[in-house]
């Protein structure tokens, strides 16, 4: 048998607990109010973003109901496609590729969002 000098064993412990907790550690999760951090979308607002994954530049609106996103959106306004949201509002949003609640391409529940196909513009939208 190889006797292990002091030293070395308490370096080998402190290795294996810092081991340990790293596997154990609780990961951190959006608490369910808001938005993972990626998304940044303020509470009571549905959040449109160019990029994927919350990324780019974000449109929000603290209205329930927009019937033209045009009108207060910069990267709409300049032909970008939208490829993520975020609704960090209390009620499911429905959304539009038309003005005025018009061809409808899909909604998004309270509290969650994520990644689009990113092939049109969100021009308005309300509650469902």
């Amino acid at each position: 048998m190889n006797p292990i000098a002091p030293a070395t064993k308490s370096l080998v412990a402190a290795a294996l607990l810092a081991a340990a907790a790293a596997v154990t550690a609780p990961t951190a999760a959006a608490s369910p109010d808001t938005a993972p951090r990626a998304y940044n979308c303020p509470n009571g607002s549905f959040c449109i973003y160019s990029g994927w994954d919350g990324g780019g530049t974000r449109c929000q609106w603290s209205d329930s109901s927009v019937s033209n996103t045009n009108d207060h959106c910069s990267f709409i306004r300049s032909g970008h496609n939208v490829r993520s949201v975020w609704n960090n509002t209390n009620h499911r949003v429905q959304y539009f590729t038309g003005t005025n609640h018009n061809d409808r391409v899909g909604s998004t529940n309270s509290l969650a969002g994520g990644n689009l196909t990113g092939n049109y513009k969100i021009m308005s939208f309300k509650p469902q």
